[in-house]
């Protein structure tokens, strides 16, 4: 009876999940694109696989942009198919994924609003995977502060946003720290969420984000010298749901150069050596 309920609402999405796996380039394919002398050479061999359509219809010569944009189309409409389809929580799983995007495509647009860079010619630098109903509507904000109250209030970044930052911090505060305080907020929303639904899920995903936790605290760290960027203020950033969590933390927060860092990363390398085991056994999972 539960792989009967299962099937109604992940059933379809297994399937497509397990089809896309298998049309994932292999060992044998990536030999044989080492040997391509041209990018009509690469398109030629992909032919022959599951990306053979995604350049069809693409004149020559080709480009490696125009590749890259080919591709990642393909990914974001795979991507939307699965979660057009998808029912809680998985469909919140994968909303957690583009946030990440959201997070870059908001910085990007609101670096170009403080250089006075017209809305119409950032919305196409924004990753499509980042997209939000509300960038149509982006143009009519003029000044940080319409930025703030006409669209960041109002996108699914909302809750790290408004807990986070003010309007008045758009104008006062460096755009890395922005950037550094969403992505706590929301590396901890994530993990929290990826904890709370249990089972295989948290087992990996918690691991896989406990990783980028404690490496963007030691980015934060590196960056931070040389800066006006105090301890204290440093600390703040640092997302709390990794292994380097307390301990860890509390020591980078106090390291006043890269020697020092390198001292709490040897010291807490168990802890890392575990996180990778973790991510292995993933890789193995998937492989």
């Amino acid at each position: 009876m539960k792989g009967c309920m299962f099937n109604i609402d992940g059933g379809y999405l297994e399937g497509l999940c397990r089809g896309f796996k298998c049309g994932i380039l292999q060992q044998s394919d990536y030999l044989n694109l080492v040997q391509c002398e041209t990018l009509e050479d690469l398109k030629l061999h992909l032919a022959g696989t599951d990306y053979g359509s995604f350049l069809a219809n693409e004149p020559s010569p080709l480009s490696v942009s125009v590749i890259d944009d080919k591709l990642r189309e393909k990914l974001v409409v795979e991507f939307q198919h699965m979660r057009n389809h998808s029912v809680e929580p998985l469909s919140q799983f994968l909303d957690f994924i583009t946030y990440s995007y959201m997070i870059d495509n908001i910085i990007l647009l609101i670096t170009g609003t403080l250089h006075q860079r017209p809305i119409s010619e950032l919305i196409p630098k924004c990753h499509p995977l980042g997209s939000f109903e509300q960038m149509e509507a982006i143009h009519v904000a003029t000044t940080p502060a319409e930025l703030y109250n006409a669209v960041l209030v109002d996108t699914p970044l909302a809750p790290f946003f408004v807990d986070c930052i003010s309007e008045q911090d758009l104008n006062e505060m460096n755009i890395e720290i922005i950037r550094n305080t969403l992505y706590k907020a929301y590396l901890e929303a994530f993990y929290k969420f990826c904890k709370e639904i249990g089972g295989t899920t948290a087992d990996t995903m918690c691991e896989i984000l406990a990783f980028e936790a404690d490496r963007r605290a030691i980015i934060i760290t590196i960056n931070s010298f040389g800066t006006e960027l105090g301890k204290d203020d440093r600390a703040k950033l640092y997302p709390r749901c990794g292994k380097l969590n307390p301990d860890g933390l509390a020591a980078l927060a106090r390291a006043d150069d890269y020697e020092q860092v390198k001292a709490v990363a040897e010291y807490f390398v168990k802890f890392i050596y575990i996180i990778f085991l973790g991510i292995q056994c993933l890789v193995r999972r998937c492989g």
